[in-house]
């Protein structure tokens, strides 16, 4: 009897686009394979469902929604005669699916406290080059796009620029789940507006204002939702948590983790060390291992570990003050010394407790510029071919400062 073939074409459903087709039986692979599984347990905004409880949407949902984007990207920019051969759009469905593979558990908080010098893109990276093995080299191209080195400029601007199809999702998708309606962009209205000239992607004279919203919707989004306080001082406790643990580990005391989560913990990772015993720990951990280990470690005998981790799981978070200026260095210390005495810290457990740090946010980068299309066949930088003087504004990058205490 003859073995029947799985049906590799797959139609998803998804909440904000409908029916998402998977295009090939490579790309169906791709998502099938356990690298690419993991970001259904990464979640696409960390600590936000603490201030927005809807937003539990993973990075699973974040790349297929991306894939889906870049089919409309393809499609549009082939109507209006722009060439791309199969083998490129085979590699930006790819390179955009694969765009966030290399994130850890909870987003960015992994990159500041357990693995140190070595940015989510490289890790997403080294996750590509060896898929790429496994494939054939199949990802070949998609590798060389994801990049920037692929000749055609235009195809890498697809992937990361600041008008890209990572963006387009991220924004709609993160204003659906948080219910954030400022953030909610016409994505199909930017990508039918996209164009190719000179090797650049252009956006034509007629969506002017969408890119216009786009670039503002994407200011408020991060001062309402990405840079929010209450998510701001979450993760801060979490990367404190997770550094408390390391140096604990560093001295060789004993903590509950999983398998990937100790191996990260007991182990000094970098750049130089990123081998492939250690890709394939990092290809287990999610963010069930880091809330497991934090749940278990309420009950740990070392005070900092053990308040800061029922803090997070209680959702008793520190208070958190913000402002223009800088905070002085007396008004830290004498919190620093007045929370010692309360909580009965030394000078180095207090600083997990009381800290201060800032936020930057540039809502419009110059040096990248979204280039719009006119009439003529003139491209020009939006800043100056807008009538919006707002949007001369946010190139500007605004700078707040945060001091974090408890209660």
């Amino acid at each position: 009897m003859k073995k029947k073939k799985p049906n590799k074409l797959k139609i998803l459903n998804d909440p904000i686009y409908g029916f998402i087709q998977i295009p090939n039986t490579l790309i169906f692979d791709i998502i099938e394979h356990p690298y690419f599984q993991r970001l259904r347990r990464i979640t696409q905004m960390g600590f936000s469902n603490l201030v927005y409880p809807g937003a539990n949407h993973t990075r699973f949902h974040h790349a297929l929604g991306c894939m889906h984007l870049m089919q409309k990207a393809v499609q549009v920019l082939r109507f209006k005669q722009v060439e791309i051969s199969n083998e490129e759009e085979n590699a930006l469905y790819i390179a955009i699916l694969l765009h966030d593979i290399g994130h850890g558990a909870y987003s960015h908080a992994l990159e500041h406290s357990i693995v140190s010098g070595i940015s989510h893109e490289e890790i997403s990276l080294k996750f590509m080059k060896k898929l790429n093995t496994e494939f054939k080299g199949k990802l070949s191209l998609a590798i060389e796009v994801f990049e920037g080195k692929y000749h055609r400029k235009f195809l890498g601007q697809l992937i990361s620029s600041q008008l890209d199809i990572d963006r387009l999702d991220y924004l709609k998708r993160d204003s659906f789940y948080t219910g954030v309606t400022e953030g909610n962009i016409s994505s199909d209205r930017l990508i039918a507006m996209m164009n190719v000239k000179e090797d650049e992607l252009v956006i034509e004279q007629k969506g002017i204002y969408s890119v216009e919203k786009f670039l503002i919707a994407r200011r408020l989004m991060y001062w309402q939702v990405y840079l929010h306080k209450t998510g701001l001082v979450a993760e801060n406790m979490l990367v404190n948590v997770l550094s408390r643990a390391k140096e604990l580990a560093g001295k060789g005391v004993e903590l509950y983790a999983s398998t990937s989560l100790k191996y990260f913990l007991y182990n000094q990772i970098n750049q130089e060390n990123f081998d492939d015993l250690t890709l394939n720990m990092f290809a287990t951990l999610d963010d069930y291992d880091v809330l497991s280990a934090i749940k278990e470690w309420i009950n740990h005998e070392d005070k900092v570990l053990s308040l800061l981790s029922k803090m997070i799981i209680d959702r008793k978070l520190l208070r958190i003050e913000m402002q223009q200026k800088e905070f002085k260095e007396a008004e830290i210390n004498k919190k620093l010394g007045k929370i010692a005495k309360k909580l009965d810290l030394n000078n180095e457990e207090v600083k997990f407790f009381v800290f201060s740090k800032k936020i930057v946010n540039q809502a419009y980068q110059q040096n990248k510029p979204i280039y719009i299309l006119n009439k003529k066949g003139k491209i020009k930088d939006i800043a100056k071919a807008s009538d919006q003087l707002n949007l001369q504004a946010l190139t500007n990058p605004v700078i707040k400062h945060f001091i974090c205490y408890p209660k």
